[in-house]
Parts: C-alpha cells; structure tokens; sequence
C-alpha cells in the first residue's frame, strides 16, 4: 500500500512539474537592469536576446516584438543560440523571422553561440554552413559580428567574440580550457578603452578574461539559467554538466566591470524550465546623475 501512494505521490508531482514547466517556457519576463558610466553622455536602451533556440510567443513570435516595443531601444544585442543544431538538420526559420522583423524597427547585432558554430564546424552535419546563415541575418537587415566590432551612435562599441569549439566541452567528461590572456584580443581586436565596451560572449565561463580585455559589460547567456532554479541555490545544471554554477544568471562584477547573463528564451535538448520563465533582459546605459553609484539590479518590469 505504502509503495502504491508514493509511486501514486511521484508521478502527481511529476505531472505538475511538466505542467508547470510547459507553461514556463511560454511565459516572457521582461527584466531591466540600469549600468552608470562616464563613457557615456547620454542614457541609451538595449534589449538583450539570448538562447531563443527557435522559441515563439504566440505567431510569428508576435508577443515577443510587442513586448521590445514596449521598450522601444536603440538597438537589439543578440548573443548567440537563436537556432537549433540538433540531430542532422538546423533549425533556423523562426530565428530569422524574428531578426527580420526586429531589423525593420531597430538597428540589430548578431553575435554567435555554440549552436551558430556548429554550422560553421561541421556544416555537412546540418545542411547549411554559418556563412550561409550569416548571409540570411545579413539580407534580414542585421550587423554580423564574429570577431567583430562595431561603433553604435558614436560613444558605444559592441563586439561580437566568437568562441572555439574547446570551450564549449562537457566539462563532466573533460576539463574545460582556460582563456589564454590574449586570447580575445588575437580574435577580436583590442578594447577601446575610450568607448563603453560591450563584449558578446557566450559562455559566462570566462568572465575573468573578458575583464581583463576591456569589456565594461560582457553579455552571455549559453546556461539557460540553470534549467531549473532552487530557491538559496540558483541553477541545477548547464548545457555543458556543471552543477550548481553561481553564474548561471543574473548580474556579476569584478572590479567596475560587469556580467549580464540571461536565462535565455528557449530551450533544446532538455526542455524543461522550472522557476526560470525566459527572460528579455533590457539594459539601460545612463550617464551618471548625482545619486546614481549603486550597482545595477534587477527588477522585472513586465
């Protein structure tokens, strides 16, 4: 009798985390986070997508653009993952979709994760190469950067770091590789130390190095938060095997520079979110005004 109710208890449990987890991966948080620096001369606003692996809300990713116009930003900062490389095909439609519909309000930046690499590393693997899919976003109306650069409104540079395959290992089965000190000058070109820095960097592993490079704020994702987030404990576990990580999402500072790392907007080989609904990150770039030294929060706000 025991045995049956509590086979009875853990499948009622189950069901109603796979209940909840379905309606998770459909339910968008908007969330802001607000960063001062003297680099800049006036407030500027970026919206933040990452990890979206094919993902829509509602038709066409409908609830998703209407939510970044409720914003209205400068520009849109894309940090990789937005398609699917699963299997012996990439998944790439609705990505495109929604770049070609951001593009025609917005200007949009395009770096890389390991899911856009993998077209780039084994293209006969998925049927279409990264310079085939960079070309796509490029006729969709977005700047490409794979070890890229560019100069937004004068003030603000945005960098796209394209990471090697290494640092993408399972950490579980190998050692994940340190970051050489050179290495994302030798890929990408050195910091400007006179512009606000943003780096894209997908992993949130190497957060040390981006530092080190110049980047006043590194912008990842890659963890999906943790997939399921513990209340005191944050994320269970990463794409790569690793349990438990601090820096499966939020906001992280090492000596006036700093890390914003979404929990990303979809999912892939493991679908499942619990207490980690997918997240838009707006980040807001404001010249400092008297009373404005605290470090950046976050707060949801749709």
């Amino acid at each position: 009798m025991l045995i049956t109710y509590l086979t009875a208890t853990a499948c009622a449990v189950a069901a109603i985390c796979l209940g909840r987890s379905e309606y998770e991966k459909k339910a968008l948080s908007v969330e802001e986070m607000n960063l001062y620096s003297d680099k800049v001369s006036k407030d500027r606003t970026f919206i933040f997508l990452s990890d979206l692996h094919e993902n829509t809300f509602g038709p066409n990713n409908e609830k998703l653009i209407r939510a970044i116009d409720k914003i209205r930003p400068d520009a849109i900062l894309n940090g990789g993952d937005l398609i699917v490389t699963k299997g012996k095909h990439a998944k790439t439609r609705h990505a495109l979709s929604l770049i070609k519909e951001l593009a025609t309000r917005y200007p949009v930046y395009c770096g890389e994760g390991n899911h856009e690499n993998r077209i780039d590393w084994e293209p006969e693997t998925y049927g279409v190469s990264g310079s085939q899919y960079r070309k796509e976003l490029k006729k969709a109306g977005a700047i490409c950067l794979k070890d890229q650069s560019a100069l937004f409104d004068h003030e603000i540079e945005i960098t796209g770091l394209d990471l090697d395959h290494p640092f993408y290992g399972k950490a579980l089965f190998h050692p994940l590789p340190s970051m050489p000190s050179d290495y994302i000058e030798k890929k990408a070109r050195k910091a400007d130390p006179d512009h606000f820095q943003i780096l894209l960097a997908h992993s949130p592993l190497y957060f040390d190095a981006c530092a080190k490079w110049g980047a006043d704020l590194t912008l990842s994702g890659h963890f999906h938060g943790g997939t399921i987030r513990l209340p005191g404990l944050g994320g269970v576990m990463t794409p790569q095997y690793q349990f438990f990580l601090p820096w499966c999402a939020g906001i992280f500072e090492k000596q006036g520079h700093y890390m914003a790392i979404s929990r990303g907007l979809g999912t892939h080989s493991i679908n499942i979110r619990l207490n980690n609904r997918p997240q838009l990150l707006v980040i807001r770039i404001c010249h400092p005004k008297e009373g404005s030294c605290a470090k950046p929060t976050l707060k949801r706000i749709l």
